[in-house]
């Protein structure tokens, strides 16, 4: 029997995309038995893949709200300087390009608003008497 401790080390690691080679020779474990326990906790073992990869995201991109913003700004920057252009100066077409670029990306960072779902997408148990099911 093997602790609970050294099975949690070996969901965490497989996670991690280690391979049953290196679990092996990490935990001290046979390969039969490392293959049983992916097939026992593969839940787990893809909940903590996600998570760890939600955490990677996390640290590494910025959420859709700070992109957006962070476009808006810019785009208020090039439209602000834009103003200020005279239609002769040859970058003026770069600007207004840079401006449609920048509206593109935030329509396509925010994607189609949507304020509401039918009522055969609201799950049962969150289902109230006033939720209608309104047709477009």
């Amino acid at each position: 029997m093997h602790l609970p401790e050294t099975v949690q080390r070996f969901i965490e690691l497989r996670a991690r995309g280690w391979t049953y080679s290196r679990l092996m020779t990490e935990l001290n474990i046979s390969r039969p038995t490392l293959v049983d326990w992916s097939r026992k906790h593969q839940f787990e073992i893809q909940n903590f893949h996600a998570i760890e990869l939600e955490a990677m995201r996390e640290k590494w991109l910025s959420s859709t709200a700070d992109r957006v913003k962070a476009l808006g700004e810019q785009l208020q920057r090039l439209q602000s300087e834009l103003e200020k252009r005279d239609l002769s100066t040859l970058s003026t077409p770069q600007l207004m390009s840079a401006v449609r670029t920048l509206q593109r990306q935030i329509e396509q960072a925010t994607g189609p608003l949507q304020f509401s779902a039918p009522l055969s997408a609201i799950p049962a148990g969150e289902q109230h008497e006033h939720v209608h099911d309104w047709k477009v």
